[in-house]
């Protein structure tokens, strides 16, 4: 009898295993470095160096292996993270035996990476600038502003608003609104270019992140001007009365300058531009005038015909779309001596008094006119209603009508008895009623009278007093 042993030669026959304990994902980009992210164990079956187990990591910068105990690994951070940079991270680690050939066995970890709030919102320009034309209509719109941020989630989302002024600022306009959710720039009045001609306003843009994160843009907003203004004439002055007038010699030569016209445009640009032209003359071919100076010159030596005042009318046009123009009034007087210069600046008051004189002249004839037609038509009147009186028969003869010699022949006695009398005309008729009223004059006593001649030849009636009875 004998005892045999039998030694079995280990062969590397088994691959390591690896077994995961813990495995965190995702993980925050703001992870602090050394964080553990898996705990994973191997073990080999093998033996002797075959059961030799050694870990390793694939090409990591950011992540590292490390020993814990026996034959625990730890998978660990080495630096900070960047979800923005890198948003997942794959992680392969491989576990090999000493064997020969030597077997391995590898483990994958996907690691996200979780968003933090870490990137402010961004804006896609340094600065904006927006133009809008002047009389512009209300709620315009006049640009946009855009930001983005890296972040995602409510951390990217992104609302825009008008930061407030600073203090040692100027207060930004009113007229300017911004939409919150997606930056449009609007202008909510018309403006004015000669009051305002470029205004800035700072645009904030804040994420939905605890806590938000901003960015500030300055959006410079330059108005356009438009041809709204009219030229203004400085010189002549067009308010004076009466208006100044130039002086020129009758011995001046062609080219003589006698005015200038100064005018100025509130616009800018093209709309600013002046030009000047002769409209109105007394003698449109004694004057010329400068298109771009404005230069009153004497076209041609001046004659005995021209007359000693003259009258011009000069145009000043902007070179707007639709142009617009003012006139400018101006006067000269042709004066052999500047002497008699008192004379010609005489002459506007004494014509403006000589108008008034006119006037007044006038209105007093249409006055005693229109008087003299109302008594024409009065007296007319009056005529035409009393022989309508005289037409319908009735006339009457009383005692307020009665002659005042009658009555008072009456009354001396020279006449028996005063007596009213109606009379009654019928139209058309030769009939005539008479009628005895009662006597007007007191009763007087009867007087007689007789027949005569008188000292003229003609015949009297003397009358004598007679008593009731005779």
């Amino acid at each position: 009898i004998c005892k045999v042993l039998v030694e079995v030669v280990d062969v590397n026959d088994n691959a390591p295993e690896l077994a995961v304990s813990s495995f965190s994902s995702p993980l925050p980009e703001n992870t602090v470095p050394g964080t553990v992210v898996a705990l994973f164990s191997v073990r080999d079956r093998d033996s002797g160096a075959n059961g030799k187990i050694s870990c390793a990591l694939q090409d990591q910068l950011f992540f590292s292996l490390r020993p814990a105990y026996k034959n625990y690994y730890e998978l660990v951070t080495v630096s900070a993270l960047d979800r923005e940079e890198t948003a997942q991270y794959i992680l392969t680690v491989t576990a090999a035996d000493a064997g020969s050939p030597p077997l391995t066995t590898t483990q994958t970890f996907t690691v996200d990476i979780s968003d933090v709030n870490d990137n402010a919102p961004v804006f896609n320009q340094t600065s904006y600038t927006m133009y809008v034309r002047e009389n512009n209509g209300p709620t315009v719109f006049v640009g946009a502003v855009s930001a983005a941020d890296a972040d995602v989630g409510l951390n990217a989302k992104v609302t825009y608003s008008l930061a407030a002024a600073q203090a040692a600022e100027r207060p930004s306009c009113s007229c300017i609104s911004v939409n919150s959710e997606n930056g449009h720039v609007f202008v909510l009045r018309p403006l004015d270019y000669e009051q305002l001609r470029q205004t800035e306003v700072t645009v904030s843009a804040s994420d939905a992140g605890s806590p938000p994160l901003r960015a500030n843009v300055t959006v410079r907003l330059v108005v356009v001007d438009e041809n709204d203004n009219a030229p203004l004439v400085l010189y002549p002055g067009q308010e004076s009365s009466p208006a100044s007038s130039e002086l020129v010699p009758v011995s001046a030569e062609a080219g003589y300058l006698v005015t200038k016209v100064v005018a100025v445009d509130a616009d800018s640009g093209q709309n600013s531009w002046l030009s000047y032209h002769l409209l109105r003359a007394t003698e449109p071919g004694l004057f010329t005038v400068g298109v771009q100076s404005g230069e009153v010159r004497l076209r041609r030596p001046v004659t005995e015909r021209d007359s000693v005042k003259q009258k011009l009318v000069v145009l000043v046009r902007d070179n707007g779309k639709p142009p617009l123009s003012a006139t400018a009034a101006l006067s000269a007087l042709l004066l052999k001596d500047f002497s008699d210069v008192r004379l010609p600046h005489s002459s506007p008051a004494a014509e403006d008094e000589g108008g008034s004189l006119t006037t007044y002249l006038i209105i007093s004839l249409v006055f005693v006119s229109l008087l003299f037609l109302i008594s024409t038509a009065a007296f007319v009147a009056r005529k035409v209603c009393k022989r309508k009186e005289l037409k319908a028969g009735h006339v009457l003869y009383g005692a307020d009508n009665l002659p005042s010699s009658l009555a008072d022949a009456a009354a001396a006695g020279t006449l028996p008895r005063a007596y009213c009398y109606e009379i009654s005309l019928t139209t058309g008729s030769g009939n005539s009623e008479f009628r005895f009223l009662k006597p007007i004059l007191p009763s007087l006593p009867p007087q007689q009278c007789s027949v005569g001649q008188g000292p003229d030849g003609e015949q009297d009636f003397p009358c004598v007093p007679v008593s009731p009875g005779d």
